[in-house]
């Protein structure tokens, strides 16, 4: 599959409904992991670019944050049926700027964008933006205000779609940093969202990097909310940065998520599914099943199926359709991963299958292994530190209360699986497990749920209902209608009757008197 993608817009940044040159002019190249050629290029941004889309942003929340929901509605329904129209190109663009395969960016990086979308419009609609408490107050859920919005490479749309549609859902403004090294579907859906008939500053993107942009829009004072997908130690320079100005700040980190297989289950089946699900994206994936804790009485049969699951993934060419693998998305990864297989090969793990260097007829691009590491502990660090790449570490496990001790002895929690014929076995251990999402003998994750990890791996939810909270104030009403408290004495107001903390009906005459006497300049027979 080939797409002529237009690149025009790549080297400029989207601000207050346009496409405008930098402030910046530092370039950065964009590279096809696949072919190591060079694609274009990007600006990135300092933070004079990301001042002039806070201000934007600022000045269009006033007006965006009063739209009704059928209003928004509206416009979510209308950002849908663009991104379908364009849903090929999104799906190409990251084929060439991270590697993903054609068929895998379509099925899943590119379906995200409508998937997403759908479980926020379904979500809006249910939002109750007013509600009735229980002893007469009533709560108000209304837009943050302007919003940092920063997403990775590995999952371009997935984790845009994630930020920007709840923050357009709920009447927020935003400002989007995208990584750097995907900027081609960022550019895409920025042109999807222009075309959807947003009004202008709602959105905005900038190009750029960490240091700069990301450190820019964390510390702003006029950003009320930072969203953040990306490593760890990124998270919490997010953190740190947003302390400055108190501001709300969700983070979407990293994960080593383990994988129990009990002897009870269809171990074929359950460990050739766990081996596919721990390479899909090349391995680059948060969530991905890289622990598999195998029961001790099955381990040397599960150790077969898991070498032969690994060597039957097969490693090609991104733009050619199939289940294949591409490389991964840049050379520092590459060398991170390689470092990391020499460091299982170091701490004596015994090497099943893959190992060090490119597969069999790659030379150029970086494409690495399906690698599988046997007889692994979990103080070891390929156990302990996230890969990112497709690596699969197998450790043995005797007991049900040790597998559950090993799982939950990480820094991280994003996920964890459970692979067991036995129900009642499958929720005790589940609810046991220190994880964001527990998949169960295959459950995969359905939009419109909730994404978010424990520990390490971040705070907040993303999707769905609970996708929509961070981007919304809960306010609060008090009082009856017709009424106003005060607290000071006054003796300009005498109380004839009832209580003087709730005044009602106050009159009119006595209304002009009072703007008469304490604000003169206002009392006039216009504002009268």
């Amino acid at each position: 599959m080939k797409i002529n993608l237009d690149y025009t817009n790549l080297t400029k940044h989207y601000v207050n409904g346009d496409w405008v040159k930098p402030i910046s002019s530092k370039k950065f190249e964009v590279l096809n992991p696949a072919t190591e050629e060079l694609v274009g290029h990007i600006i990135l941004g300092n933070t004079e670019d990301v001042d002039r889309a806070v201000d934007f942003a600022n000045k269009a929340f006033r007006d965006f944050s009063s739209t009704s929901k059928s209003e928004r509605l509206s416009l979510l329904k209308k950002l849908r049926e663009i991104t379908e129209k364009r849903f090929d190109e999104l799906a190409y663009a990251m084929t060439v700027e991270m590697g993903a395969p054609i068929t895998m960016a379509k099925d899943a990086q590119a379906d995200a964008a409508l998937g997403h979308l759908d479980g926020f419009i379904h979500a809006l609609e249910d939002l109750k933006e007013h509600e009735i408490l229980k002893n007469g107050d009533e709560i108000v859920r209304e837009p943050i205000g302007v919003c940092g919005l920063i997403t990775p490479w590995n999952w371009p749309i997935n984790q845009i779609a994630l930020k920007v549609i709840p923050a357009l859902a709920t009447g927020c403004t935003c400002i989007l940093k995208p990584s750097e090294h995907t900027p081609i579907s960022a550019m895409i859906y920025a042109e999807i969202i222009h075309e959807a008939g947003y009004p202008s500053g709602v959105f905005n993107l900038v190009h750029g990097d960490g240091p700069e942009v990301g450190s820019g829009l964390s510390k702003h004072p006029d950003i009320q909310m930072m969203s953040f997908t990306g490593s760890t130690r990124a998270g919490r320079e997010v953190t740190c940065d947003s302390a400055e100005t108190v501001k709300r700040v969700t983070l979407e980190l990293g994960g080593k998520s383990p994988n129990i297989v009990f002897s009870d289950s269809n171990l074929v089946t359950r460990i050739t599914e766990s081996v596919e699900e721990c390479m899909f994206n090349t391995g680059q994936s948060c969530d991905a099943p890289t622990r598999m804790l195998i029961e001790s009485n099955c381990y040397d049969e599960a150790l077969e199926i898991a070498k032969n699951a690994a060597e039957n993934i097969s490693v090609g060419d991104p733009q050619t359709d199939g289940t294949h693998i591409g490389p991964l998305f840049d050379k520092i990864q590459y060398d991170r991963v390689q470092k990391m297989i020499q460091v299982g090969l170091d701490e004596g793990a015994t090497l099943l299958t893959g190992g060090l260097g490119r597969p069999r007829n790659f030379e150029k691009g970086w494409f690495v292994k399906p690698t599988v590491f046997s007889n692994v502990s979990n103080n070891m660090q390929i156990a302990q530190q996230e890969i990112f790449g497709p690596v699969l570490v197998l450790i043995p496990f005797d007991t049900e209360e040790e597998a559950i001790e090993i799982a939950n002895d990480s820094p991280y929690g994003l996920a964890a699986y459970i692979q067991t014929n036995d129900k009642e076995k499958s929720r005790r251990v589940a609810s046991r497990l220190r994880a964001g999402a527990v998949h169960i003998n295959g459950g995969a994750y359905n939009y419109g749920s909730p994404f978010g990890g424990y520990k390490q791996s971040g705070n907040g939810r993303e999707g769905g209902d609970m996708g929509l909270e961070d981007y919304l104030e809960t306010g609060l009403w008090e009082g009856k209608a017709g009424a106003f408290g005060y607290q000071d004495e006054h003796d300009w107001l005498q109380i004839t009757e009832g209580s003087e903390t709730n005044v009602v009906g106050l009159p009119m005459e006595l209304l002009e008197t009072m703007v008469a006497e304490f604000a003169p300049e206002v009392a006039s027979d216009e504002t009268r």
